[in-house]
């Protein structure tokens, strides 16, 4: 089902014929089934704080878990979202996969301490542009979204972590920096582990954002992937929905097709 080789322009709409059969045959195998929380499950908001998953869109998933194992595959801590959702899912692994790493928890969040030191020295410089500092342990977030002068922001956050490659994993979001230690698992790695885990033959996992494109990239070719949002011409995915507003719609094709 994975096209990596795929012209990005010609990605198809899952919710049209031949995403409709491809969802009818991913799910007669009883697929893990993986989603990110932002922008995916919960709609984009101003701050992350704000994010909710509607009680529609939670009361399939809890179907669809009560059915298959189901994993929320996200850049929030696994705390954060535990407490946004009224059921228990089969896992949730937070910081982009980080959480998955063979290091201790701690000696992964002390290899962020020089970007904390960074960010300290500069935190005036921050809150005037309008950025927020995200501590997540496993990874840091800076997001500028409230920011009036999102390109200087952006500017400044890139200019304060450069220099430090070596040690972290930097990479955009939606009007987010995102910061990971080094060598840690990233949201690909995460996905295959819950596979072998899982006992699952095959995975189907929906996200939208450049920490999802590891999923995409690395998908076998028994997998299905779907990312919200067309607009980026060198996705992976293997089709599109819009927007957030769609999910629910697909969980009902996921709904009849398992049989939950």
């Amino acid at each position: 089902m994975s096209q990596t080789s795929r012209s990005p322009s010609r990605m198809p709409h899952v919710l049209e014929r031949p995403g409709e059969a491809a969802l009818a045959a991913v799910m007669r195998r009883n697929p893990l089934l993986g989603f990110d929380f932002d922008g995916t499950l919960a709609p984009i908001v101003a701050t992350p704080d704000q994010a909710r998953i509607s009680q529609c869109v939670l009361s399939k998933l809890r179907r669809l878990a009560d059915r298959l194992p189901l994993a929320i595959v996200t850049g929030r801590s696994a705390a954060d979202v535990a407490r946004r959702l009224d059921f228990e899912p089969y896992c949730v692994v937070g910081n982009h996969g980080a959480d998955l790493g063979d290091r201790p928890a701690a000696e992964s969040a002390r290899a962020l301490d020089g970007v904390r030191r960074r960010l300290a020295g500069r935190a005036g410089e921050l809150l005037h542009a309008g950025v927020t500092v995200e501590d997540k342990e496993l990874s840091i977030a800076l997001h500028y979204r409230l920011s009036r002068q999102p390109l200087q922001a952006l500017a400044l956050i890139r200019d304060i972590l450069r220099g430090t490659a070596d040690e972290c994993r930097i990479f955009a979001g939606k009007m987010v920096e995102n910061v990971v230690p080094a060598g840690l698992p990233d949201k690909g790695t995460a996905m295959h582990h819950l596979v072998r885990q899982s006992g699952a033959s095959c995975a189907f996992f929906v996200g939208d954002d450049v920490n999802d494109e590891p999923v995409f990239a690395s998908a076998p070719d028994d997998w299905l992937t779907v990312r919200i949002g067309r607009q980026d011409p060198e996705s992976q995915a293997d089709y599109f929905l819009d927007s957030t507003a769609e999910v629910g719609m697909l969980l009902d094709r996921l709904i009849a097709h398992s049989g939950a």
